[in-house]
């Protein structure tokens, strides 16, 4: 009975968290002035979905809108896309990226030449895959005494593996960070961030190094909101289901590799991953286990009523978890395999880590950041 209360605090926790965190994570307001925006978008081959972001970031309202599209070294028709679309609005730039120097991770160098192309006061980095709604921009800037703020777009999936996995982001923010005390601290172990859809101060930015001080790092998300905290200023965190929509991954091995590449400065660490087994595996995944045993061993109904209830917590917060997000509820059910799918992508990460394998991304090799 001890061992089925235990896993039932695990299954709780995430709940618990949930409950707490729906109320403080909120879609920003507008803001009672215009503010100066700069929508910054790194693309490499991003044919497919450049032409509906930057359409999308154009039509942004309430805010001086610029956006300059970085080409890196793209190999599609990503630059006649954006081309086309800045023969009709003089608000867009493209220019071309400067070969990668050594040492520096595509994305963190894009963004960091980006940074250099504008004056505005407001950065909002943003990714190709990436559709703003149209007050997105000016929301974003509206938060008060913050440096740095991003929010998790509205996830559009499409297979069965994208279903189980990319939910996990949100169930991981709003189920395990302390959003209270993440506001009330600026410790660096409690920044969190999403690199999808990013604002910051730019006089903030560029006091930091912005992504030069991150330039090894693969997971800006994480990386970006770190090095801001650690130079004593603040992050946030805020609802971006209602500020735009996002198709991360179009195939399942684009998934794995996606996920992969953030997951060893993320949670695939030597300390932190058996720490993170024991609260996924065992609030999410064991009690399914237990249960089974249970009903087939005839065990008595105290124990057996503890582990049904360890099984149906976690998914009570996901379906929570779900509506905020404005995620499909049919991806609740999938949750317990998710967790096993996330938790094998950290464990292979921290293998690979381990024996020095470097990760692919967009035809570049990287070895992550400790």
């Amino acid at each position: 009975m001890i061992f089925a209360l235990v896993v039932l605090a695990l299954a709780a926790l995430p709940l618990v968290m949930t409950l707490l965190n729906v109320r403080l994570i909120t879609t920003p307001p507008l803001p009672t002035t215009r503010p100066a925006v700069a929508i910054l978008i790194p693309a490499r081959n991003e044919e497919r979905a450049i032409g509906r972001c930057v359409e999308a970031a154009l039509a942004n309202v309430q805010a001086d809108i610029e956006v300059i599209v970085l080409d890196d070294a793209s190999t599609d028709r990503t630059s006649e896309v954006v081309r086309a679309i800045a023969l009709r609005d003089s608000r867009l730039t493209l220019a071309q990226a400067p070969p990668l120097p050594p040492g520096w991770n595509g994305k963190q160098h894009a963004c960091s030449v980006l940074a250099s192309l504008t004056d505005k006061p407001f950065l909002l980095f943003l990714d190709a895959d990436v559709v703003l709604q149209p007050e997105a921009a000016a929301r974003l800037a509206s938060a008060k005494g913050v440096d740095l703020v991003s929010g998790v777009p509205r996830q559009e999936m499409g297979g069965a593996l994208e279903r189980m996995v990319v939910p996990i982001i949100n169930a991981l923010l709003l189920g395990y960070l302390p959003v209270g005390m993440m506001r009330r601290s600026r410790q660096v172990g409690l920044a969190a961030g999403c690199g999808q859809m990013m604002m910051v101060r730019a006089e903030a930015y560029h006091r930091t190094g912005g992504h030069a001080g991150i330039r090894r790092s693969l997971h800006d998300g994480l990386k970006l909101p770190r090095l801001f905290r650690a130079a004593g200023l603040r992050t946030d965190l805020v609802n971006g289901a209602a500020l735009a929509t996002c198709r991360m991954y179009q195939s399942p091995a684009a998934l794995w590799t996606g996920f992969l590449k953030n997951a060893t400065e993320g949670m695939a660490k030597p300390i932190a991953l058996p720490i993170w087994t024991v609260l996924l595996f065992g609030g999410h995944v064991l009690p399914w286990l237990l249960l089974a045993v249970d009903l087939v061993s005839g065990v008595s109904w105290p124990v057996t009523g503890v582990t049904a209830l360890a099984c149906v917590l976690p998914l009570v917060a996901r379906t929570i978890q779900s509506r905020v997000a404005g995620e499909p509820l049919s991806t609740v059910p999938l949750h317990p395999l998710g967790i096993l799918v996330t938790l094998a992508i950290q464990w292979t990460a921290l293998a690979r880590r381990r024996f020095g394998r470097p990760t692919e991304w967009r035809g570049r090799a990287y070895l992550a950041e400790n």
